[in-house]
């Protein structure tokens, strides 16, 4: 393999997955207070969510230091790739993608970094660097590869349904009344992050309702790839998963924990889907 495919910690890949493909994770740093942590490495998704739980703030999350992607690209240039591609979370959302062009610089001279903004998240993001790292196995060229993710950024969907409105809170995005109006009301935001900007899509009322929502969008759409269901620890994923059971049965679509970093804005039990519009569907 000449091309090494490099991303970031919001991808929410298994490092299982990354471990088969050669995929470079470089993780993000979560913060609950004083205490600082190494995304993936020094936080598993079942503490940080155990943490979020009884964190009276809203944990931070902060980019990768440029250093920290040098140090991935400088590893993959000593293990013989000739080019590193390296797939980020929306910049939109976050700094990472800017450290990952500082670093490009910085080893500019030793080996080609292409940094690609794949406008998504989670999964959505996940989807990107899995097919980067296929096509770099099948010995695509740097060039096509970066072309093939460019293209697949534009055609990603992401839509969610939020659980509770105190991350919102905790994140000082809406006031202590307004939370608690729509915590008595049960309203679930909806959201939806096809841009690479999250985006309000609506309000449901129940938990019940959005879920309903989430499959109905879903449903309205002719033909999807690349499907997957991400979920931030979500008790009901299986109630989920039967709404859309007909067309989509649980063992043709990837389903995931959405990790620390987006989970930290997210919240507990957000349940979200992603796809691929088909090529031409637009």
């Amino acid at each position: 393999m000449t091309v090494h495919i490099v991303t970031d910690s919001s991808c929410d890949l298994t490092q299982e997955e990354a471990d088969r493909l050669g995929i470079t994770i470089v993780p993000l740093t979560i913060r609950f207070g004083a205490e600082e942590f190494t995304d993936r490495t020094e936080l598993s998704v079942e503490e940080f969510y155990r943490r979020l739980a009884e964190s009276p703030e809203l944990p931070e999350t902060a980019a990768p230091a440029p250093g920290a992607f040098e140090a991935a690209f400088r590893a993959a240039a000593d293990a013989g790739a000739s080019e590193v591609v390296c797939v980020n979370l929306s910049s939109e959302l976050s700094a990472t993608l800017q450290s990952a062009q500082a670093a490009a610089r910085a080893v500019s001279d030793r080996i080609a970094v292409h940094v690609v903004d794949s406008r998504s998240i989670t999964l959505g993001l996940g989807e990107q660097v899995i097919a980067a790292a296929e096509a770099a196995r099948d010995e695509r060229s740097a060039a096509e590869i970066v072309a093939m993710v460019q293209d697949m950024s534009t055609r990603t969907h992401i839509i969610g349904a939020l659980d509770t409105l105190e991350n919102l809170k905790k994140g000082g995005r809406i006031g202590n009344a307004q939370a608690l109006l729509g915590n008595l009301l049960s309203i679930k935001p909806l959201i939806d992050a096809s841009t690479g900007k999250v985006e309000e899509a609506g309000k449901a009322r129940t938990r019940k309702k959005a879920l309903q929502w989430l499959a109905d969008r879903l449903l309205a759409e002719p033909a999807v790839e690349r499907l997957c269901v991400c979920h931030g620890m979500a008790p009901d994923l299986d109630e989920f998963l039967q709404l859309i059971a007909a067309r989509y049965p649980r063992e043709s679509l990837r389903i995931g924990v959405i990790g620390a970093v987006i989970g930290t804005h997210a919240g507990p039990r957000v349940m979200g889907v992603t796809w691929q519009q088909p090529p031409g569907a637009r």
